[in-house]
This record gives structure tokens, sequence and C-alpha cells, in this order.
């Protein structure tokens, strides 16, 4: 990461859920671009800056839903990870889904990270704080 204030790219289609994601990362420790997109296609868009996200910063983390329109996260995921370009961003899956089947394909995928979205407001505030904490904070990633 630069010494500028690290992207965070949200992938994620419900509008209640990235109004707590990004409440949990304004009162968390790091000061963030957040950078949002509703589905799959633009998110592609976005990290591979094409059409109007040409300019786009490259995200230093991605924070994914699975159950996205147009592309579901598992395609997003496995477009990112098959790129030598793309495949270095931390991706971290952060999902309503608790199923086996979904945790092991994502890992398979090339996930970085796989976090199932607490039901509780106080609950995901700290989560969505926690994922923040370890990868700005903890984990070394590439520049």
């Amino acid at each position: 990461m630069s010494s500028s204030k690290p992207a965070i790219l949200l992938v994620d289609d419900s509008p209640a859920d990235l109004d707590l994601i990004r409440e949990g990362l304004a009162g968390g420790n790091y000061e963030s671009d957040i950078h949002v997109v509703p589905d799959g296609e633009e998110a592609i868009a976005f990290v591979r800056n094409t059409g109007r996200y040409v300019n786009a910063a490259r995200p230093d983390l991605m924070i994914l839903d699975l159950n996205l329109p147009r592309k579901d996260g598992r395609a997003v995921l496995a477009s990112f990870k098959s790129e030598p370009g793309l495949r270095t961003i931390p991706v971290v899956i952060f999902t309503t889904s608790r199923s086996r089947q979904d945790v092991a394909q994502c890992y398979e995928l090339g996930a970085n990270c796989y976090v199932t979205k607490p039901g509780g407001l106080q609950d995901f505030l700290k989560t969505v704080q926690s994922i923040e904490r370890f990868w700005l904070g903890v984990a070394t990633t590439p520049e």
C-alpha cells in the first residue's frame, strides 16, 4: 500500500448493507477512500479500469458479496484471481451465506477470507472493523 489513503472497493447490491459497511469503516481506525459498485459487471469494469471507471483507483482491498445481479460474486472472484495483474488484490467475501459449499468454492477460487455477515447491528459493525483492522493494519499486502 502506498502512503496515501487505502482504496476499498465495496461490491454489494444491498443499500442497507452498504450503509452499515460504510458506518463500520467510518467508525474504524483507518481513513479510506471507499468506492461502491452494485453488481459483478461493475466490479470487473472498476478493477480493469474500463468504461466509466477508466480512472478508478486500484483497490487495496475488495469486500465482495456473493449474491449479486448481472454477475455473481463467485464469477467476479474467479475472474480477478485468474488475471495476473489483479490476483494480488485481497478479496474478502462478506455474505449472508453460511453454506459449506460456498465457503469451499470461494477459497478454491482464491478468496483471501470468507466472513458471514452477522445479523445484529453491533456485531455487523464490529465485524467490518475487524476486517478493516486486519487487512489495513495487520496484514502485509503487495504494493
